[in-house]
């Protein structure tokens, strides 16, 4: 199961990001400024798109994650207001840790948490919330 983030910021303006190929989805701009950000301290993969917005995967403590991003804006929306995004966190786990269920994802997940305190931590994110 995955955790969510729920936040506001207009720090990205999407109407300048490029085309989801699979649904007119925004939220590649907070991948790509996390890859950014993070560079040299966790190695988080070019952001892909998918059918509910945007994705990347990293490895952090010794599991593998999937992180993604979408941004609530629709045409005619101003990039310059603050826009609600979600991001979300999910642990890939192997059958047998699904079969047994052993290292599941939660909101005291330490990737999680990490991801948390940095959107929480920076001032262009606002009403971080666990959703």
């Amino acid at each position: 199961m995955n955790q969510a983030i729920h936040f506001k910021t207009s720090m990205f303006d999407v109407s300048k990001e490029r085309d989801n190929p699979i649904n007119p989805i925004y939220g590649i701009s907070l991948l790509e400024w996390l890859r950014s950000a993070l560079e040299g301290k966790i190695e988080i993969t070019e952001p892909d798109a998918e059918d509910w917005g945007w994705y990347s995967e990293l490895e952090f403590e010794g599991n593998n994650y999937l992180i993604g991003a979408c941004a609530y804006f629709e045409e005619g929306d101003n990039p310059q207001e603050p826009i609600e995004w979600v991001f979300q966190v999910d642990k890939y786990r192997s059958f047998k840790e699904k079969l047994f269920g052993k290292n599941k994802m939660s909101s005291s997940d330490s990737c999680f948490v990490f991801f948390k305190k940095l959107l929480e931590e920076n001032p262009n994110f606002k009403e971080v919330q666990v959703a």
